[in-house]
């Protein structure tokens, strides 16, 4: 409970993926420039929750913070008292090719990053694309992370994949190397709540991306835009019917959020293929409010890690299992 309202506590989490690595994924020429939107694209962000005067969490690529276009954007989100996690730092959802070593590597070289940039060394951690392995798990283990917040129980996974692909010019073997891209079929049967996995003699905490309970359908703010493209009035009825969901079934919700939420076609024309990218940011600004009002009427919204902090019975444990 929030000690300050009263309210059950949710979350909202924000991965900080920058518009080179959304072409990169696309398999689109140009990428290896690094295009990036985040020194504006961020402030606009922080403006909007301080307004709402919201605490969220933010997982942040390690390629982004490097580049020194993104410097102030990226310290200012620090600045603003939110919660800094790791998204990895070459951003390839294909991360669970890697090996222990390769995984390692790419966590620390992240973290590295990221302290430099906002003066926190991140322990938390989202995989991009929410791609996930054994090997990853034990890896931020050995490394003391407090939580991962990969896991996404959608059963509509397979089919954004395929749209994804069919609006791409990737090649069958670029296909292949992505083809857990956001996520499996396998994963939409594991916990909507909060659990521990274990990997061997490694255990650490995982917070799923909420996904509507019973029926395992997204409702996150990315699917509530891309339905409001057709009807606004139905895209907000959807997510009310989803909290209510939540609620019946006793799920605090943690809601995911991305850069792409808060950027309108009328901003950024490269991102065509995304869903959503034909709407303007004052359209998408109003509707975000109105999701976010629905929130806040049930819910103390605040960071991934203090919610998860209040879960203080004991979390079921699973074994984490190829398939």
């Amino acid at each position: 409970m929030s000690e300050k309202s009263g309210q059950l506590l949710a979350s909202l989490s924000l991965d900080l993926d920058n518009q080179w690595s959304y072409m990169k994924t696309h398999g689109d020429k140009g990428w290896t420039e690094y295009p990036t939107y985040l020194d504006w694209a961020v402030p606009r962000v922080l403006e909007f929750l301080d307004r709402r005067k919201l605490k969220i969490s933010f997982f942040i690529v390690g390629r982004d913070a490097i580049d020194r276009r993104n410097g102030s954007a990226l310290c200012a989100i620090a600045e603003g008292g939110h919660e800094i996690g790791n998204h990895s730092f070459n951003h390839e959802p294909w991360l669970h090719l890697y090996t222990h070593v390769e995984l390692d590597q790419e966590l620390e070289k992240a973290e590295e990053a990221i302290e430099a940039a906002t003066g926190v060394c991140p322990r938390a951690f989202r995989g991009p694309g929410f791609s996930l392995s054994a090997a990853t798990l034990q890896v931020l283990a050995a490394r003391g992370y407090q939580y991962d917040a990969t896991v996404f129980p959608n059963v509509l996974n397979p089919l954004a994949r395929a749209y994804f692909f069919a609006t791409s010019s990737l090649t069958d073997e670029e296909k292949e190397q992505r083809k857990e891209l956001f996520g499996t079929w396998r994963d939409a049967l594991r916990p909507v709540s909060p659990f521990n996995w274990r990997v061997g003699e490694s255990v650490i905490r995982e917070i799923p991306v909420t996904t509507m309970p019973f029926f395992k359908t997204p409702i996150h703010l990315s699917y509530v835009l891309y339905a409001a493209r057709f009807s606004r009035r139905l895209a907000i009825a959807y997510f009310q019917f989803g909290i209510a969901m939540c609620r019946v079934s006793g799920v605090t919700p943690s809601i995911l959020l991305h850069p792409l939420d808060f950027i309108g076609g009328d901003d950024v024309g490269d991102l065509a293929f995304f869903p959503g990218m034909d709407l303007e940011w004052q359209y998408k600004k109003d509707v975000i409010h109105e999701v976010l009002d629905i929130l806040e009427k049930w819910y103390s919204v605040t960071t991934v890690g203090e919610h998860l902090s209040h879960f203080t019975n004991e979390l079921p444990t699973y074994e984490f299992k190829i398939s």
